[in-house]
């Protein structure tokens, strides 16, 4: 997380060796745009003393042989541009812990470094790690007074106590201390695999290449995070809301059955996938509706254990004293009836009308329904100026 231009990408890279922007629009401008993912495995030398002993390498780097295999972490690269904040908190549903990338060269914090931190406090995310990026370019006063703007910033927040890590992503250097820190700080969480099998649909493909004859065709591929329970080969899973059809003048959402055809998480096939890391389930639905993401923002599980789809929402809902982002950093004043408002529900995104508002409720018409469970929890937008802010959170009644 971070803002734009602190190096979250070439961190990513230089721990993983996958440049997670991989659109044509993103790699012209430089910038991620959907979210990215990319695996990287730990391994420590048995020889060395830490944080030397850590690296995502079989063999020790400082020639002590074989090293030890310790965990994959999948790191999911967000965007900073705050236009796309809101994918950014779709992609920090699943996120067990997140290293909170700051530029050494510029001021800290800048726009965005406030809204992800609110997001980050806003879904939970406690495990969390400050990498101090770019220290090659510049001297030891800067990356000094640069690390006392990174204390007063974290004063108070979620990384209050987490450690700030100085690296240069484009030299690879300190990446041991960073693997280090990753290790000390953000554990595997345990998971109880008897749970209802949950998955957040983040993206959504057609794997054939144009030309595929007929009969070679393969179903359609989602990808995501796995939130609970255990998926494995040959279940059979439904997906909601699903896709839209049209009867008579109104638009319906239609839940798609599916069976599990292939799994593949840490860049192998697998035959049951758990919580943790990204996963790829390969399906036996039409291609053409996986196609361009076309799937993003559903939620898979196993058949007839879903959350019902909610075409309205009540919410109890928590504005944040000002909005994110805005450059005033303007007062958010409270929610109105017949405002619109943007929500996001786990990888979900969709635009409301707000049909009653009263104290700290509001009861929102979605224009595309979501599916989600009493208790969670979805990011509010409010047009300010010429773009959506952040402005607060709900509670689903």
């Amino acid at each position: 997380m971070g803002h734009v231009d602190n190096g979250k990408s070439t961190i990513v890279q230089s721990l993983t060796g996958v440049w997670t922007s991989r659109h044509s629009e993103e790699l012209r401008r430089g910038i991620t745009i959907r979210i990215g993912y990319a695996d990287a495995s730990f391994y420590e030398c048995p020889t060395c003393e830490p944080p030397a002993s850590y690296s995502t390498s079989k063999t020790c780097p400082n020639g002590h042989g074989p090293t030890k295999f310790l965990r994959t972490v999948s790191f999911v690269d967000c965007p900073g541009h705050h236009s796309l904040m809101v994918t950014m908190l779709s992609g920090a549903a699943i996120m067990d812990g997140s290293m909170f990338v700051v530029s050494a060269n510029v001021k800290t914090p800048q726009a965005q470094d406030r809204e992800h931190m609110l997001a980050a406090q806003m879904i939970g995310l406690r495990n969390m790690i400050v990498v101090q990026n770019k220290i090659d370019v510049v001297d030891r006063q800067r990356a000094k007074a640069n690390y006392e703007e990174i204390k007063n910033f974290t004063k108070g927040t979620v990384a209050e106590d987490s450690p700030v890590i100085p690296v240069s992503a484009q030299h690879k250097l300190n990446m041991d201390a960073l693997i280090w820190a990753i290790q000390e700080k953000i554990p595997t969480p345990k998971r109880d695999h008897s749970v209802d099998s949950r998955m957040s649909i983040l993206r959504s493909f057609d794997v054939n290449k144009p030309g595929t004859e007929a009969e070679q065709l393969v179903g359609g591929v989602v990808g995501g995070s796995i939130v609970q329970g255990v998926f494995k080969r040959g279940d059979e899973i439904e997906i909601r809301p699903g896709i839209k059809t049209e009867s008579t003048n109104k638009t319906v959402y239609e839940p798609l059955i599916a069976k599990v055809g292939a799994l593949q998480a840490g860049g192998g096939e697998v035959k049951t996938a758990t919580p943790g890391g990204l996963v790829a389930v390969g399906t036996d639905l039409d291609p053409s509706v996986t196609k361009s993401d076309g799937l993003v923002g559903n939620v898979l599980g196993r058949a007839g254990t879903l959350p019902p789809i909610l075409e309205k929402v009540s919410l109890s809902v928590d504005l944040f004293e000002k909005a994110v982002g805005t450059e005033q950093l303007m007062p958010v004043q409270k929610i109105k009836t017949n405002e619109p408002l943007v929500l996001n529900a786990g990888t979900a995104v969709t635009s409301g009308i707000v049909v009653s508002a009263r104290e700290d409720l509001a009861d929102v018409s979605l224009k595309k329904p979501i599916c989600a469970e009493a208790g969670s929890k979805v990011a509010l937008s409010r047009r300010i100026g010429d773009s959506w802010r952040l402005i607060g959170f709900g509670t689903i009644r």
